[in-house]
């Protein structure tokens, strides 16, 4: 019987990884791509900050096709076009899926769907509704390797950005971050683990703090004011 034949969107990081090893396994799809979305002028994947390099040495460690969407303004607007345009030439070559690692952010599944609905196009979300501290601990159990890449400042402090995720990280999460960072709490680059064939060698490099463009007026302490990131170096 023929497989179905599906894209999976790949962030680079740890539910991506969980989620894209879950669908190996089904074994129900043919996942012909993996898409992630970077940003044109600085050349690395969007919100985590990691360098094109690093992707491309996933891509090549897992043994699926790469294919990058370069966006350069950030809106909604120009990603919806540039990904309806993608979609649109994979759904003329037999892909009928897209494939995401979300786990419960309700408004964000029903714009991914009703985006691909425009598109004839259908969502599938393996993490769905899972447990989120259950998650974590299947992923760190599996043996994935994966270090923080991104922190959000009202929730993680700079220390945090830089730092591999395993159980003593987990437990030391104040309670109002979830366990898998779905909320954006925090972004992870995954170098190891059962998808890959290699692991990816990096270094890591400076810390970088980027302030929100648009501030926050109230003053809480408890809103994002900005993000840490922390630079991985390719040790090629």
């Amino acid at each position: 019987m023929e497989k179905e034949k599906a894209i999976f969107c790949w962030s680079g990081g740890k539910d991506s990884a969980l989620a894209l090893y879950k669908i190996c396994l089904e074994n129900k799809y043919e996942v012909v791509a993996l898409l992630t979305t970077l940003n044109a002028t600085f050349k690395r994947i969007s919100m985590h900050g990691v360098r094109e390099e690093l992707l491309d040495l996933q891509a090549t460690s897992i043994g699926i096709p790469l294919i990058k969407m370069y966006v350069s303004e950030g809106t909604n607007d120009e990603y919806e076009k540039e990904m309806e345009s993608l979609l649109l030439k994979y759904k003329e070559q037999g892909v009928t899926k897209v494939i995401f690692g979300d786990i419960f952010l309700e408004d964000l599944r029903t714009y991914r769907e009703t985006n691909l609905s425009k598109v004839g196009l259908k969502a599938e979300f393996p993490l769905w509704k899972k447990n989120t501290s259950e998650l974590i601990t299947e992923f760190i159990e599996l043996g994935f390797k994966t270090i923080t890449c991104c922190v959000n400042d009202a929730y993680l402090k700079e220390d945090k950005v830089g730092e591999e995720i395993n159980m003593e990280f987990v437990a030391q999460l104040p309670n109002t971050v979830d366990p898998c960072g779905e909320n954006g709490e925090y972004h992870t680059f995954c170098y190891d683990g059962p998808l890959f064939k290699f692991p990816i060698l990096f270094s890591i490099g400076d810390k970088i703090y980027k302030p929100l463009e648009i501030k926050n007026s109230d003053g809480d302490s408890n809103t994002t004011k900005g993000f840490w990131f922390c630079d991985l170096v390719p040790r090629l």
